[in-house]
C-alpha cells in the first residue's frame, strides 16, 4: 500500500468519524444540561433538603405528641407559651441542642 493510498484511507475514515465524534461531544455537553433543566436529576442539594425536611416533620409530630400530654389543651395557649412547650418537648433522645425547624414546626402542629 504506498503513502498516498494510506493517506486517502485514514481521510475518508476520520471524515466518516467526524460527524459522530461532533455529535457525541455535542450530546455529552449538552444532555446532562436538558435533564437537569427537566427536572429528570435530583441534586445533593434538594436531596439533603427534602431528607431534612422529613427528619424536621417525624421530630415534629413526636414533640406535638409529647405537648399535647403535657397541657390538655395547647391550642388555647399563647404563641409565646406554645414555643416555649414546643422548646421544651422538642429535644430528641440522644441529643443536648435542638433545631429551629423542629422547634417552628411543633408549634405551629401544637397551634391546630
Amino acid at each position: 500500500m504506498s503513502a498516498t493510498t494510506m493517506k486517502t484511507a485514514v481521510t475518508s475514515r476520520w471524515e466518516s468519524a467526524k460527524p459522530k465524534l461532533l455529535y457525541l461531544v455535542i450530546g455529552l455537553v449538552v444532555g446532562p444540561i436538558i435533564t437537569s433543566v427537566a427536572g429528570w436529576q435530583v441534586t445533593s442539594s434538594s436531596a439533603n433538603s427534602r431528607v431534612h425536611a422529613g427528619i424536621v416533620e417525624q421530630q415534629a409530630l413526636f414533640c406535638e405528641a409529647k405537648a399535647r400530654t403535657d397541657v390538655a389543651d395547647p391550642k388555647k395557649l399563647e404563641w409565646s407559651a406554645r414555643s416555649d412547650l414546643a422548646k421544651k418537648w422538642a429535644v430528641m433522645p440522644g441529643t443536648t441542642t435542638t433545631d429551629y425547624d423542629v422547634i417552628s414546626a411543633c408549634a405551629n402542629k401544637v397551634a391546630s
